[in-house]
């Protein structure tokens, strides 16, 4: 069985390089994605500065103020006067370390949500325009989670980096400066080696642990779409009384994902205790190497205090540096495999020189030879020519297997042919926009698939400005606006995840409306009658006739009942055309089309 989420490439657990790589690559794909913000960068830059030069300054006017209250020969009036002056601009510093943190955080909110709204957007967009072959693949729980997970990394990346490591790293180099200038170098040497310790220790550790991180992600996607999956198909798990089944597959991908979680954490709490050894035994030697400075006279009491401030500002952000660290990896991780959903190559693409489709009337259309199959060992259509002149009905009938769904999908061309060719008006639609194409296209097909929303939208979806009047006219044609008018909330009733609430005539009837409205010059009737019975068949079969009358129309359908007008018939078998005519025709030739169509009548005088 494949593993869920396999249709998309999985992060490499390879070499460090290659991760790192992978990581730069990634930043210089979100980059030019905030470069749109460029002043907004620069300013949020410039207060982070502030901010930082602001709260360096705090242990430095502390070290003036306890300075300035040892009692010293001096007039009493000047004591009062220095201390207050010196807590209102302590004060005034603390206002504006905060007050630059907002101002930058407020600054650079527009570019943060402004490019994880673009980069969801796109990708959003992009995934509409992979081929049909991606999403029947796709594992939808898995992939939505990627989405929402690289969405959310672009936030939390920019939050850890700009927000923490950045102004972590300013002030590192300011406090440092500070204490090699104003003190011995061993204050400076200390510092930089416990530095240099905590961050090698944090970043070889926190390495080790990703493994885990990736493996909770892994089972967290896996049991989220195990889920998401299993709810969709509801009805099938109730036939066949599957729900302890389905709670135990469930389970067993919850349970690999407690465990992993588990590893997580301990793996963490490893990691806090390393770091906090090695910030106390920094900051015992700091503090020992001030105090014997203090009391051999070298220094104040102020610059004792303001060596154990520098520190604690420097290693209270530092205590977060593997969290931030590990975040960073899991936000680049994460945004990686949004970028890689954006990198998904276009099975079926518009050609740079592709032409807008521009149709005045009903256009003919022609099938040229057309070999095609979804699997190199699995040829589904063998040569198979067809015309449907304009403004004519041509069907396509025979067994299921046979490839005429397939006829319908090469026609709006969700997949490309790969011997032939098909024409709209004599043009090749590989040479046509596919988007000119598929809106001169209209399809019911036999699986309605309905959005979670109101039945007024899912008709209305077939032309997203049609008015009411024009929606309601649309369900009157296909027989259902009385049963819509019947029921206590109207067009406003909610049908339910994929139309669930409605049942298999009322689905399909809701598609034939919103393809009426829709009123394209193309049709294609894909079994559009397979749900209904005889009596709303019939009476839908009339109205479809209506629709079909000066359009080009595609009928494919297993009962031949509905297709007894059509210009001309097309007999399938496993590929290849074995009759064709029209129905009497077919009927006098006594051949395959004659038999089912006697075995079909046999088959209503007994029901």
């Amino acid at each position: 069985m494949r593993h869920p989420g396999s249709s998309y490439p999985r992060i490499p657990s390879s070499t460090i390089s290659l991760e790192d790589e992978s990581d730069w690559h990634t930043l210089k794909r979100l980059f030019p994605y905030l470069w749109e913000y460029k002043w907004r960068v620069m300013a949020a830059l410039s207060f982070m500065v502030g901010a930082k030069l602001a709260n360096v300054g705090v242990p430095l006017l502390l070290k003036e103020l306890i300075d300035s209250m040892t009692p010293q020969p001096t007039v009493a009036q000047a004591v009062l006067v220095v201390p207050v002056a010196l807590l209102v601009a302590y004060g005034l510093l603390r206002l504006s370390v905060s007050a630059f943190t907002e101002f930058r955080e407020l600054v650079f909110a527009e570019a943060t949500q402004g490019a994880a709204r673009r980069i969801a957007l796109e990708t959003f967009e992009h995934l509409h325009r992979l081929s049909l072959r991606f999403h029947l693949e796709r594992q939808t729980g898995g992939m939505s989670r990627d989405i929402e997970r690289g969405v959310r990394g672009i936030e939390s990346l920019i939050a850890y980096s700009l927000y923490s490591i950045v102004p972590t790293l300013i002030e590192v180099v300011l406090v440092l400066s500070i204490l090699g200038v104003k003190f011995d170098k061993w204050y400076a040497i200390i510092t930089l080696m416990a530095l240099a310790t905590y961050i090698y220790f944090t970043v070889t550790i926190t390495e080790w642990r990703t493994k885990f991180r990736k493996q909770v992600n892994e089972f967290d996607s896996s049991a989220h779409t195990r889920a998401i999956d299993s709810l969709l198909n509801y009805e099938t798990v109730k036939y066949f009384g599957n729900e302890a089944f389905e709670a135990q597959r469930y389970d067993e991908n919850l349970n690999k994902l407690r465990k992993a979680r588990i590893k997580a954490q301990n793996s963490l709490s490893a990691l806090n205790i390393g770091q906090q050894l090695i910030i106390a035994i920094a900051l015992v030697g700091m503090l020992w190497r001030a105090t014997q400075g203090v009391v051999e006279g070298r220094m104040t009491l102020g610059d004792l205090v303001m060596i154990n401030a520098f520190m604690i500002q420097l290693y209270i952000p530092l205590n977060f540096l593997g969290v931030i660290y590990r975040e960073i990896k899991q936000s680049l991780t994460d945004l990686e495999r949004m970028f890689q959903l954006l990198e998904k190559q276009r099975e079926v693409a518009d050609l740079p020189t592709a032409q807008v489709l521009q149709l005045q009337q009903p256009p003919e259309v022609r099938f040229e030879n057309v070999f095609f199959a979804y699997e190199p060992d699995r040829p589904i259509l063998h040569g198979i020519s067809l015309t449907i002149p304009a403004g004519k009905t041509v069907a396509v009938v025979g067994p299921s297997g046979s490839g005429k769904s397939t006829l319908a999908r090469l026609l709006f061309r969700f997949y490309d042919v790969q011997q032939g060719a098909i024409r709209i008006d004599g043009h090749e639609i590989k040479q046509l926009t596919q988007d000119s194409v598929r809106r001169a296209i209209g399809i019911v097909p036999q699986d309605t698939v309905l959005f979670n929303d109101t039945v007024y939208y899912n008709i209305a979806y077939g032309q997203t400005s049609a008015s009411k009047e024009q929606v309601e006219e649309a369900a009157k044609s296909a027989r259902i606006h009385d049963f819509i008018a019947s029921t206590p909330q109207g067009y406003e009733t909610m049908v339910g995840e994929r139309g669930l609430k409605l049942s298999g005539g009322e689905k399909q009837r809701v598609a034939i409306a919103r393809t009426l409205l829709k009123n394209p010059s193309i049709l294609i009737f894909d079994e559009a009658t397979s749900a209904l019975d005889s009596t709303n068949e019939r009476a839908i079969q009339a109205e479809l006739r209506d629709a079909a009358h000066n359009k080009t129309t595609l009928v494919i359908a297993h009962r031949l009942s509905t297709v007894v007008d059509a210009h001309e018939i097309m007999v399938l078998d496993q590929g290849h055309v074995i009759e064709r005519g029209t129905h009497a025709e077919l009927l006098a030739a006594q051949g395959r089309y004659a038999h089912m169509w006697s075995l079909q009548q046999s088959q209503d005088e007994t029901a």
